[in-house]
This record gives C-alpha cells, structure tokens and sequence, in this order.
C-alpha cells in the first residue's frame, strides 16, 4: 500500500490512524533516510495512543524509550546511532517487542537479520521539500489483517 503526505501535519495523522488500528504487540519498523518523517510519523502514532506528541523526541542517544498510552503503551527504538548489527543483542530488544506495548523501530534496517519474522515495515522516500510518500508493506499474516484495516479506514 502507498500512502501520500504533503507535510508534517498529515504524516501526524496517518501515525493516529494507524494507531487506531493497532493492538498490543504490534511491531511497526520504518526504513528511511536522515529526516524523511519516521519520528513524526512515531509522533503521531503516540498520539493516537493518547501520549502527548512532544514527549516524544527522536532517542538518538538513549536509543530506547517506553511511553505510557491511555490503553497501549509505546516502546519507541531509534537506532540511527547503533554502530555495529551486534549491538541490538545488548538491548534485550526481544523482551520489549512482546511487552503488550507498541514497539515502534526507526532505522529498522540496521538490525538485519534481528528483525522479527512478522511485522508492518514503512519505507520512507522523499519526493519534494514536504512531500513523502510512504509504502506499507505487511509481514505475516496478523500485519495482512492490519494492512487490511488500514486501508479500509483510509
């Protein structure tokens, strides 16, 4: 599925739609280059799930942070500083994509073969100044049903 945002603003709301579709132990790992809109569009999703949209701030350094929501909690990675794919198992990264929160991973394409078998992979690509679009592609059977709510609520 290919999503199509012309600013900041309506990548916010694609992140709470999706957030209303979304269910304890969902994995959503975005790809993208250096400012394409994953931390928006991770703002938007904390949004939907009741977290005020300035708590959340890219964790470039302290890599992961956990946010409580009104029903689901946010477990947010960005991994852009990660030096080394051997670095993830430092994280206990696992104990945290199946802690009944959302797990959402910026930079998703450093953990390689450390990625889940199933999940919701966004890809980022930059088409002008503010314009994005974004391919959703679904990873398993329970993400095809997810991909499938989205689209019907978009």
């Amino acid at each position: 599925m290919l999503l199509k945002s012309d600013s900041p603003k309506e990548t916010l709301q694609i992140g709470k739609k999706l957030a209303e579709n979304l269910k304890k132990n969902d994995i959503i790992c975005l790809f993208g280059e250096f400012g394409s809109g994953k931390t928006v569009l991770t703002q938007g999703i904390a949004m939907g799930l009741g977290i005020k949209r300035d708590l959340v701030v890219s964790p470039s350094f302290v890599i992961i942070r956990k946010y409580a929501g009104r029903q689901l909690s946010l477990n947010h990675f960005d991994l852009y500083r990660l030096q080394r794919t051997d670095d993830i198992l430092t994280l206990g990264y696992e104990e945290y994509f199946y802690d009944e929160a959302v797990t959402v991973v910026e930079w998703a394409e450093r953990m390689k073969g450390f990625l889940p078998k199933e999940y919701l992979k966004i890809e980022f690509f930059i088409m002008a100044d503010r314009q994005r679009n974004l391919k959703v592609t679904a990873f398993g059977s329970r993400y095809r049903a997810l991909l499938s709510r989205i689209h019907k609520s978009h």
